[in-house]
């Protein structure tokens, strides 16, 4: 009764959101249309949309829609360019950054706001968005950011753990005017830009934690071309248009052009791509392994016409097997690597995932970041003979017998089951050893992951921004809580390496472009060596879209900004 009841309101919601501006002229210049309702699923449960926890892709495609931060990425060549900011300027030390604020921007219409002028944007909104990233609190994940780069950061987040927050703030975040932000780096970093486009950097007015601190996923404020609108748990996001959005396309027109946008949470793919053929669905992202046959369908074979448009490219991501090394039998070496060498990624992506991803032929690092040396890192190869003796050594045998272990994976990804029971098999084949798969919904999985309850399990990044140290930074020990009593985020296997942390330390403070990228691929083969995880592939991004969508470019961190799209309803 609950689930119609929601399904009710949601309904009544997009009616109300397809009439809710009809004084808005349809036409607009350049033969672009306002109007429309553009409809997605994500078959995830989203965990947070709140900037600071915002940990998934999916999430991150639905709050895109709604926060901003000072800079973005081009959607076509994951440039940087401005948001929030209009301009900067960076000094020749390359240390000292400041930002020169919109002043034509307002947060969300919503209560908390007493009047118009609270409403607007301003530095001390920023300031207060990037001091919570420096303050130790349940709900940040993304104090690895600032961390050892920000001037100040490092001892503000201390004295945030120890203590209530310390007057005087972040000493390197600097209140120059109403409408000017300086910052200052303790060193240089070539991609600090890269940095402040990541979601964790997003601005939100000090109101809505005030206000809502207690329930970010039915409350969000941001500055962003919709405004949540409602959140119907296990159902869906509505989001509509903000009548007072600050941006406009090239030709003038203000954004958005859309009225609506609509996340459904429904879990079945094979449902998802049923709904997009019948015309319900406007986008899907991740065809089904079993369906990828609907691919080669696009044309109507009688007609001529255009069904859908299939657009695909190599995605900054990658599939990887984290291990528990805090215990046994992960907590040696020999018996991490035994399971990396037995694992055959060939048939991994060639048999089960149909085509749709490369193997991971060296390191964690995606293929396709100009400059990385990602060839040089060594890979892990299958090799069963290796694997085998590597287990025997470690002291596993037919007197000795490897105890039971569980793969855990999620429920609602790309193939994640299917390659989970074809590792169970390739396991079970070369080693001997009695494996067991989990399928968890994705939000008790990566509960169990961040209390380390799990021995082995699958987990996935999609690039947060397009540098090597975005995957590098999984596996970096000043990102890992190393009491196994309490939960770790980002760097979920625990790994710590003095020598890896070093190379990767060094690396971030390296303005040569080239010497850094070797730094970094040389503290990526010091982590392959000690397999704290095993990179299994590298997805390819695969997105439908429903003929009449105009100016929603692929890029392969699938990175959307809805703002600028358009329906051409001559299409056919």
């Amino acid at each position: 009764m609950l689930r119609k009841s929601w399904s009710l309101l949601l309904l009544s919601v997009l009616l109300a959101c397809g009439t809710m501006d009809r004084t808005r002229p349809r036409s607009a210049e350049g033969g672009k249309r306002y109007g429309g309702v553009f409809n997605a699923n994500e078959s995830e449960q989203i965990r947070s949309i709140f900037p600071l926890s915002l940990s998934q892709a999916s999430a991150h495609r639905i709050a895109a829609q709604i926060y901003q931060g000072l800079v973005r990425l081009d959607q076509r060549t994951l440039s940087v360019k401005p948001c929030l900011a209009e301009a900067w300027e960076v000094d020749p030390t390359a240390m000292v950054y400041t930002f020169h604020l919109r002043q034509d921007v307002k947060f969300h219409a919503d209560p908390v706001f007493k009047d118009a002028d609270d409403r607007r944007l301003n530095a001390e909104d920023v300031l207060y968005c990037f001091a919570r990233i420096c303050t130790a609190s349940p709900d940040n994940q993304m104090f690895w950011l600032f961390q050892d780069l920000v001037e100040g950061a490092n001892a503000y987040y201390k004295a945030t753990e120890e203590g209530p927050t310390p007057a005087g703030g972040v000493k390197g975040l600097e209140l120059i005017d109403p409408h000017t932000i300086r910052i200052h780096l303790v060193h240089s970093a070539p991609d600090f830009l890269q940095v402040l486009a990541h979601q964790g950097c997003w601005i939100y007015p000090h109101e809505l934690v005030d206000a809502y601190g207690d329930d970010l996923m039915h409350h969000a404020i941001g500055t962003g071309p919709f405004r949540l609108k409602v959140f119907a748990p296990g159902e869906a996001f509505v989001l509509e248009r903000d009548p007072d959005h600050w941006d406009h396309d090239e030709l003038g027109n203000q954004l958005p052009f859309l009225d609506a946008v609509r996340y459904t949470l429904e879990p079945d793919k094979k449902k998802e791509l049923d709904d997009f053929l019948k015309g319900r669905i406007t986008c899907v992202f991740e065809v089904p392994v079993e369906r990828t046959n609907v691919l080669a369908d696009s044309i109507d074979a009688i007609t001529g016409e255009q069904r859908f448009i299939v657009r695909s490219m190599p995605a900054l991501s990658v599939q990887f097997y984290g291990f528990n090394a805090s215990r046994p039998p992960f907590n040696d070496r020999r018996v991490r690597k035994a399971f990396a060498l037995a694992v055959d990624k060939r048939v991994l992506v060639d048999s089960v995932l149909k085509g749709l991803a490369v193997a991971a032929e060296h390191g964690l690092v995606a293929p396709g970041l100009a400059g990385y040396p990602y060839t040089e890192v060594p890979g892990i190869p299958y090799a069963p003979d290796s694997a085998r003796r590597l287990l025997a050594e470690a002291g596993y045998g037919p007197a000795h017998p490897f105890p039971p272990v569980l793969l855990q994976v999620n429920n609602d990804g790309f193939g994640y089951v299917r390659v989970a029971e074809a590792v169970q098999a390739m396991l079970e084949r070369t080693l001997g050893v009695a494996i067991g798969v989990s399928v968890l919904p994705a939000d008790q999985h990566f509960d169990r992951i961040e209390l380390g309850q799990a021995d082995i399990w699958r987990e996935g990044w999609l690039a947060d921004h397009p540098d090597p140290a975005n995957f590098l930074a999984l596996i970096y020990g000043k990102n890992a809580v190393l009491d196994t009593n309490e939960r770790t985020f980002l760097n979920t296997t625990r790994y710590h390496d003095a020598i890896f942390d070093s190379l990767f330390f060094k690396a971030q403070r390296t303005v040569n472009g080239q010497e850094r990228m070797q730094l970094l691929a040389d503290a990526e083969t010091r982590a392959m060596h000690d397999v704290p995880l095993v990179p299994l592939y590298h997805e390819r991004s695969v997105r439908l879209l429903q003929p009449y969508v105009r100016d929603l470019p692929l890029n392969a961190m699938e990175y959307r900004d809805l703002g600028r799209v358009w329906f051409d309803r001559k299409a056919p």
